[in-house]
Formats: C-alpha cells, sequence, structure tokens
C-alpha cells in the first residue's frame, strides 16, 4: 500500500511520486492550502493538498486528528523560508495527488504532543500513547539493542534455547505466580522467577553456551525499576571460568553501546570488592558519576561521651560513617531537615552534621549542635580523615551498618542529582566478593545473599560450616551508573558442595529432595564447572534511553499495584472457572455473603 515511510522522504526523492500510509498528526488550513501533518513510526512528513485536485481537496477537509490515511503524492522541495530544520524531512513535502480515508478516529484522549498526560491516563490507553514520537523511539532502541545481543552470542556460538513456563514453586527468592492445575487438582505451576535449574541442566545436558531472550515473574513490591513481568538477557556457560565470562560479557556491552549509541566504554572495566563498595559507597551498585565518598569515623567515635556516636562505634554490627559534601554550608536548615527527613525512610534516626566555615580555626571554625560531645582531638582527627576544605559540611550517619550504608548511600546519591555533581558520560564497574549468606533476623537463619546454587570461593569452602558469614561467593555484578543492569555467579557442581549450601541455608535433606532433587541426581551424572550471569534487559534499555523508570520502555507494563489499566487484570474469573480448578474464593473478614 505504500512505497516509502512517512519519515524516510529526504531530497534524494525530489520529483519522485510516492504513496504513503499513517496517521494524521495535525492538519491546518492555511485559506484554500490544507497541511497534514502524516506520522508513521519512521517520523513525518507535511503533505500539501490544494484546490487544484478539488475531489482530493474536499477528502482532505474532511481529516482530523488520528484519522488513518494513504496518500499518492509527489515530492516537492520545500518553498525557500519554511523548511523545518528540527525534522529530518524538513527540506521537503509532498503535494497530495490522491487521499484516502481508510478509517476514521474519535477525538484521541490526550494529545501525543501534550507532555503533562498522567502515567495513568498514559497506560488506560497505551495504544494511543505509544504512537507517541518518544516512545516509538524507545522501542524501537530496545528492538536494536536485543538484535545487538543476539547478533554478538550468536557469532560466539552461543544456542539460543527455550526454557519452560510452567514450572514448579521454590522456597527461595521472591513470591511466585502460582497457575493452578486443572488436571492435577490441588497442585501448582508456578510462573518462573528466573530459567536458573533449567540453564544449569542444559549446561549439564553438554549444550556449552546457552542464552535466551526469556520473560520472568515475580510477585514483589514495585518500584520504577521493578515490574511482575520483566525480560532479562539469561546466559550460561560450561568450561570457562569467571575471569573469562566477565571479560566476553564486558566485550558484548562494548559491543551494543558502540552499535546501538556509537559510544565507547572503557576497557577493562573496574572492578571493586563488594566490601570495598560498601565501606566507600554504601551501596553494591555504587554510581560512580557522584564524586562523594563515605569515610569510617567509627574509630575516633568509640570514647566519646556521645552515645549516638560511641554506641554504635562500639558495637560489631554498628557503623560510625561521615560524608563530605564540598561547599555544603550553603544549604540552608531547612535543607538539612529535609535530607534528615529523607534519611529516615531508610532506618535513621537523625543526620548529625559540622559546617566547616574556617578549617584553620579549629573549633571555633566549625559550626554544630554536636561539637560539644566531641573533644579537640576528635575533631582534629575528623577534620584530617574527611579532608574539608573551608566551605565543605560533613554529614555523620551512626547506628546498625545496614542502616548507615543504606541511609548514607542513599543521601549520597540525592546530593549528587539535588546539587549538580553527576558527571556525564557512562562509569561501568564490576562488583566481585560478595558475602555468600547474609543472617535473616526475623528467620533467624542465613539468606542466600545471591541464589542457593552460588558457588562459594574455593578458599572458602572450609568456612561453609564453621563460620558461614565470613564465606565469600564466585559471585559478580555489573553496574552501569549506579544500576545493577546484570548479576551471575560461578555454580556449585559437585553434589556435596550443594547440600552443604543446603544445610547452611536450613533447608534439610527431606525439603532439599522434595524442591531440588531432580537437580541434585542430575549432579551425580557428570556436572561440568558452569557460571552464567542474567541482564535486565529493560533496566539496560531504560538507561540507554535516559527514561526514567523501565514502564517507559516496555510496551504493556503494569502500574506499581502490578495491575494493567488498558485490560483492567487482573480480574475475577467466573465460577464454572473455578469448579473447574477445584477452587473456592474465601470471602474477606466482614465482606458480606
Amino acid at each position: 500500500m505504500r512505497t516509502h515511510y512517512c519519515g524516510q522522504l529526504r531530497e534524494q526523492q525530489l520529483d519522485q511520486e510516492v504513496e504513503l500510509c499513517g496517521w494524521a498528526h495535525r492538519r491546518r488550513d492555511h485559506g484554500g492550502v490544507i497541511f497534514i501533518d502524516l506520522r508513521d513510526r519512521e517520523g513525518l512528513v507535511q503533505v500539501v493538498f490544494d484546490p487544484d485536485t478539488p475531489d482530493t481537496f474536499m477528502i482532505a477537509e474532511r481529516v482530523r486528528s488520528e484519522f488513518v490515511l494513504r496518500v499518492r503524492g509527489r515530492v516537492r522541495r520545500r518553498p525557500a523560508g519554511t523548511e523545518n530544520q528540527d525534522l529530518p524531512t524538513g527540506q521537503v513535502e509532498v503535494l497530495g495527488l490522491d487521499l484516502e480515508i481508510l478509517n476514521r478516529a474519535e477525538t484521541p484522549p490526550f494529545q501525543l504532543d501534550d507532555d503533562d498526560v498522567s502515567e495513568e491516563h498514559r497506560l488506560r490507553y497505551r495504544y494511543i500513547d505509544l504512537r507517541r514520537p518518544q516512545m516509538q523511539q524507545r522501542l524501537r532502541l530496545r528492538s536494536k539493542i536485543a538484535r545487538a545481543l543476539r547478533d554478538y552470542l550468536d557469532r560466539n556460538e552461543f544456542l539460543d534455547i527455550e526454557t519452560p513456563m510452567l514450572t514448579r514453586a521454590t522456597p527461595e527468592g521472591a513470591r511466585d505466580y502460582l497457575v493452578p492445575s486443572r488436571t492435577h487438582p490441588g497442585s501448582f505451576f508456578a510462573l518462573p522467577q528466573s530459567p536458573q535449574l533449567f540453564k544449569q541442566l542444559l549446561m549439564m545436558s553438554g549444550m556449552d553456551r546457552y542464552y535466551q531472550i526469556v520473560r520472568c515473574f515475580r510477585d514483589e513490591d514495585l518500584r520504577a525499576d521493578r515490574q511482575p513481568e520483566f525480560t532479562q538477557l539469561d546466559i550460561e556457560t560450561s568450561f570457562m571460568s569467571e575471569e573469562q565470562l566477565m571479560g566476553m560479557m564486558e566485550d558484548m556491552m562494548r559491543e551494543v553501546f558502540a552499535k546501538v549509541m556509537e559510544v565507547a566504554l572503557v576497557e577493562p572495566f573496574p572492578r571493586m570488592s563488594y566490601t570495598e563498595a560498601m565501606l566507600r559507597y554504601g551501596s553494591d551498585k555504587p554510581d560512580l558519576r557522584i564524586p562523594l565518598e563515605l569515610v569510617d569515623v567509627g574509630d575516633l567515635m568509640s570514647t566519646v561521651d556521645f552515645k549516638v556516636f560511641s554506641g554504635p562505634a562500639s558495637d560489631p554490627q554498628g557503623r560510625v560513617a561521615a560524608l563530605r559534601l564540598p561547599g555544603g554550608v550553603r544549604l540552608s536548615r531547612k535543607e538539612i531537615d529535609d535530607y534528615t527527613k529523607f534519611v529516615s525512610i531508610y532506618g535513621a534516626k537523625g543526620l548529625a552534621y559540622i559546617k566547616v566555615n574556617e578549617v584553620a580555626r579549629g573549633r571555633d571554625g566549625l559550626q554544630s549542635p554536636i561539637l560539644k560531645f566531641l573533644p579537640d582531638d576528635v575533631i582534629d582527627a575528623i577534620v584530617q580523615r574527611t579532608g574539608v576544605a573551608d566551605g565543605d559540611l560533613i554529614f555523620f550517619g551512626a547506628d546498625r551498618a545496614n542502616i548507615v550504608n543504606e541511609a548514607l548511600g542513599a543521601l549520597r546519591v540525592k546530593l549528587g542529582h539535588d546539587l549538580g555533581m553527576v558527571e556525564r558520560g557512562w562509569r561501568p564497574l564490576w562488583v566481585v566478593d560478595f558475602p555468600m549468606f547474609e543472617w535473616d533476623e526475623k528467620e533467624k537463619r542465613w539468606v542466600s545473599l545471591h541464589h542457593p546454587f552460588t558457588a562459594p570461593k574455593d578458599e572458602h569452602m572450609e568456612l561453609l560450616r564453621s563460620d558461614p558469614g565470613a564465606c565469600h561467593s564466585r559471585a559478580y555484578d555489573m553496574v552501569l551508573n549506579g544500576t545493577e543492569v546484570g548479576g551471575g555467579s560461578m555454580r556449585i557442581y559437585r553434589t556435596e558442595v550443594q547440600q552443604e549450601v543446603f544445610e547452611c541455608l536450613g533447608i534439610d535433606e527431606h525439603e532439599a529432595r522434595d524442591k531440588f532433587g531432580f537437580l541434585l541426581d542430575a549432579l551425580n551424572y557428570g556436572c561440568p564447572p558452569h557460571g552464567g550471569i542474567a541482564f535486565g534487559l529493560d533496566r539496560l534499555v531504560m538507561l540507554m534511553t535516559g527514561a526514567s523508570s523501565i514502564r517507559e520502555v516496555m510496551a504493556f507494563p503494569k502500574t506499581q499495584t502490578a495491575s494493567c489499566l488498558l485490560t483492567q487484570a487482573p480480574s475475577a474469573v467466573n465460577e464454572q472457572q473455578l469448579r473447574d480448578l477445584g477452587i473456592r474464593l474465601r470471602k474477606a473478614p466482614g465482606e458480606q455473603s
């Protein structure tokens, strides 16, 4: 029905007759001449209708916004002075010779060039929202990124293999989405949180190098970069060390950025241990574009009379850290109070600070309510260790280490963005040497920091029984501008090691056999050393497009309450469907029968 896309027309097509299809983006009647901006996924072009073709002109008079049109016309140069430098097609226009209205449209619920439409309204009419050039550009870029990833992996002899969508629930990780089975009454499938076990089984099957761009499902609380269903690039390899795998993944990411964005990422990516990342940035996914760092001052505070500091400083699980903000004396008391309120979100009970007016004057050159609690030698040591200069401000966090890390780590990022301290460009990073386990205070047991199939470091094997908290794993995360875009590890490939890890996690032999019997059996039949990684495709596209959330780079996302405003899902089902599945709904307390 067409010879060209609207956005493809250039001066090379001058005097050619073309046929175009698309939507009426805008119609303008200039006293006897009608202009229609015709839009398709490649862009838009101006089409001109004049009374010299009266039948076509009469049809053009009936066109309204978002009508679906087919146009036959001749490409000509725009009159001098009317060119549009903001459009790729802005040097030319099409003189309309024939016009066909393929379909009419009601008045759209919002204008496509209106940037103030609420997200709720956009998601309710997502098919309209996706017509916006910005949304089309993002989805086009997403397709280009996925193609570049596939090209790299195909060229490096990875096999694209699909894994099941209906599997069984697992006891670790986020909550599963459950699917009742009609043919097995009382039993349930689970939608996969990841293809983890299946891709390991593929390595045991001799597939050697596997990948898949796959949908995954997690029933968890949502944030800007979380969705109940999301897409990841899943990768697994055999007979490859973590150094080799990480090097290959770096190479893949550099190639994707070069092809898609013409950006050269650093080679090699810097590496940082988990411990160092937490000490310096309070986060295992630090944004290296922000030149602010945390500094430990617990040893300086352990003997002061101020229990707010001395308590955490003397607690093995506590931490006292300082965050230097260059030029921070300009912050008003209200701004400091607002930042104090911000860190309370992360459990911090307060936010102490010292304003540095004049370093050379010692205590007299400082300003803070906490100075009266600190002796001169401690003040001098803080000034020296933090490296402050005149005009700086020091924030302090003192509490359990995890609270201090989360609060000051988040404050560091917020200050960087609020005060324009974020450097331009891309700062990739590998974070390595993660702990194998973390202590769950609520359940009073160890849980996997990543997942229970992550291999411990060879030199830490003996710590599995004697000191699980000190055991480190062969895990690695790829971080880009403060966002984790990929995470992986080398896997356990010996039965006895997997059983020991299950024991550390409180998974007894019966539960292990019930939940993971097929994996334990497979390990006994010649499992190769293997490892892998998974990249969050939605997060990666979000970063590369500059979008504010992954909802902006997904065609049909859910809201933050895990619902679809377009289809009104989830929804109730009829009684017959429930009977077929052997399900009866219970009334909520106080609900009428």
